[in-house]
């Protein structure tokens, strides 16, 4: 009979081999699903579309007033604004969560509300402000808990599953962490393995609900590095909610600035960081600070 420490040393060097393997295949070749996601790149169809949209909550009045949002395949954008303008709001909006008192949603083309829990989420994928777990999970369990959330309620994992486990957490910096339980990680770590659920999922597009809020800067640049390279990479179709205004400008070709609920500035960083408009920031050429 094998013994559990021997189990776990078979199954952590199982895990190593399979991860240099995958490591080797990352720089490789692009898979024919990247390849066919990096033709539709630049593309001018909307992978997300929300027109006219008023959203709140019961007993309260509107959070968002009238927004309207396209998002096309490929493209990446920093949606930022200061607390209470909205943001977290607009996302639930986009992701399902919350309906909108009025205007229209669409995911590809197609009504949000017609497609299925599934559909959504092998589509969409959502990297949320704080990731915990009161569960000794490590971080290889955790990211193919994601994979399997979008395959349907009853699959199994395959050989395919794991390999592709093994492919996000290798192209997020972490596979050596594989084996680690999650919440024994640093704070840059359990965000770099919430990417990592996101990308084994293979989504077509990511939503990140403000993912550096609590890292230093060194380690907001990295985050922000590695999801510019993972949009190019992958073709992937991206979106971050955020505050740091300075971070968005330098590293998205698009903002969007959200003032009370209504969008004050739409596009190029350098026009939307000129623009004058109601919202408590100061704005200038290329710095956008929160006044005192």
């Amino acid at each position: 009979m094998t013994t559990p420490d021997k189990r776990r040393t078979t199954n952590d060097e199982r895990l190593s081999t399979s991860d240099e393997r995958q490591t080797t295949n990352v720089v490789g070749s692009p898979s024919s699903e990247v390849r066919r996601r990096l033709s539709f790149v630049g593309s001018r169809d909307p992978a997300i579309s929300l027109q006219n949209i008023t959203a709140g909550y019961p007993s309260a009045p509107p959070v968002l007033h009238d927004v309207s949002l396209t998002l096309n395949i490929g493209e990446s954008l920093a949606v930022i604004g200061p607390n209470g303008a909205g943001k977290s709001t607009l996302l639930r909006v986009m992701t399902g969560l919350l309906k909108p008192a009025s205007g229209n949603v669409t995911l590809f083309g197609k009504p949000l509300a017609s497609h299925t829990h599934t559909q959504r989420a092998r589509l969409v994928a959502v990297v949320p402000q704080d990731l915990e777990t009161a569960h000794p999970f490590t971080l290889f369990q955790m990211v193919m808990m994601a994979r399997m959330s979008s395959r349907g309620r009853f699959a199994q994992p395959s050989d395919a599953d794991r390999n592709a486990v093994l492919d996000a957490l290798a192209q997020t910096g972490v596979h050596a962490l594989a084996t680690q339980l999650f919440m024994q990680t640093s704070g840059g770590e359990r965000q770099r393995a919430a990417i990592a659920m996101a990308l084994a999922a293979e989504p077509r597009v990511i939503l990140m609900d403000e993912p550096t809020s609590h890292l230093d800067m060194a380690h907001r640049t990295q985050l922000i590095t590695l999801l510019r390279r993972l949009h190019h990479e992958r073709g992937l179709t991206t979106l971050l909610i955020g505050h740091d205004l300075n971070l968005a400008a330098e590293h998205f070709p698009r903002i969007l600035l959200l003032d009370r609920g209504r969008v004050a500035a739409d596009g190029p960083p350098a026009g939307v960081l000129t623009r004058s408009c109601s919202s408590p920031f100061t704005i200038a050429r290329s710095r956008l600070t929160p006044t005192r």
